[in-house]
C-alpha cells in the first residue's frame, strides 16, 4: 500500500517560543525534536546574528535549545530561529572624532610625500627644471 502523509494541524504556531533536543546536525543547519513529538529545523542562518561556519560551532547533538517558531509550510515543515531569540548588539561607530583626524592626517602626510617623490621623478626625467612657456 502506498504510504498516506496527512498534514495535521500544528502544535505550534508561527511566533511561538519552543523548546526541544538537537537531533541531527547537518551543514545547513539542525533537526531539532520539539518537546510536542514534532521535528523542526534550524538553518544556519538563524542560529545567530554572527558569522557562523560550521553548525558544530553552536550546536552539538542531544543539545537542549529554545527557538522561535518563524515558519510552517504548506507540508507542515516547521522552520525555527535561535538569533530571533537573541538581543542583536547595537552597532558602534565605526569611528569617532578623534580617529578620523589621526586618519586624515595619515592621509595629508602620505599624499603630500607622494607628491613631492612624483614631482622630483619628474625634474629626473626632464633632466632640470621646465622652461617658462615651453610645455
Amino acid at each position: 500500500m502506498a504510504e498516506e502523509k496527512t498534514v495535521t494541524t500544528p502544535a505550534v504556531s508561527v511566533g511561538e517560543v519552543v523548546s526541544g533536543t538537537v537531533e541531527h546536525i547537518a551543514p545547513y543547519g539542525a533537526f531539532i525534536r520539539l518537546e510536542t513529538g514534532q521535528k523542526a529545523m534550524v538553518h544556519i542562518s538563524e542560529l545567530a546574528h554572527s558569522y557562523i561556519k560550521k553548525v558544530e560551532d553552536v550546536l552539538e547533538l542531544q543539545q537542549k535549545v529554545t527557538a522561535k517558531v518563524i515558519k510552517i509550510d504548506e507540508r507542515g515543515r516547521i522552520d525555527l530561529s535561535i538569533k530571533a531569540l537573541q538581543p542583536r548588539e547595537p552597532r558602534q561607530p565605526r569611528s569617532s572624532e578623534g580617529d578620523f583626524e589621526r586618519k586624515l592626517s595619515f592621509f595629508m602626510k602620505t599624499s603630500d610625500e607622494k607628491i613631492a617623490d612624483l614631482n622630483s621623478k619628474l625634474k629626473d626625467a626632464r633632466g632640470g627644471k621646465r622652461k617658462p612657456g615651453k610645455k
